[in-house]
């Protein structure tokens, strides 16, 4: 499979401990440049993370070559997103991995398949990579790093089968 991941769902991922489980798959997973610049211009720890995966191979930075593509999303999505979904479309990718609702509803749009922070911790727990002890701290550790869910929505994903 290949996967295109925007900056937030890397960030959170990394701050929850899940990111190199989730890249550890023979999936491609591939970050856009703009995404990979504003990961580098940080020194967290969470983007030093991501910067590793980086440099072992396990994330592949590639420019979206849909630049008037690129520039149109701008006018209504951020740089990195915008990016995203047009690198998305250009590699034809699997699944986008996307969190901002707006640009969600954008990629969905354009007919790509969305999924977000909420749906790798479920498939991570699924797939026996993570142990999720307790929903109601794992709700709590996302408040925590400051993943903006309303609870029903989080209930909703983690409560169907």
């Amino acid at each position: 499979m290949q996967i295109v991941i925007n900056s937030s769902p890397l960030i959170f991922l990394s701050k929850l401990n899940y990111l190199h489980q989730f890249v550890e798959s023979p999936d491609d997973f591939y970050i856009p440049q703009s995404v990979a610049d504003e990961i580098k211009a940080k020194s967290d720890p969470s983007s030093q993370t991501v910067q590793a995966l980086i440099n072992a191979g396990n994330l592949q930075i590639r420019a979206a070559n849909l630049i008037t593509l690129v520039n149109s999303l701008n006018q209504r999505l951020g740089k990195g997103e915008s990016e995203a979904i047009a690198l998305a479309i250009e590699l034809n990718t699997d699944y986008l991995l996307l969190d901002d609702s707006t640009a969600r509803r954008e990629a969905k749009r354009l007919g790509l398949n969305i999924k977000g922070t909420l749906a790798v911790i479920k498939k991570l727990s699924k797939d026996g990579k993570i142990s999720i002890q307790n929903l109601d701290e794992l709700y709590q550790q996302l408040i925590t790093i400051e993943f903006r869910v309303k609870r029903s929505l989080f209930d909703q994903i983690f409560l169907e089968n």
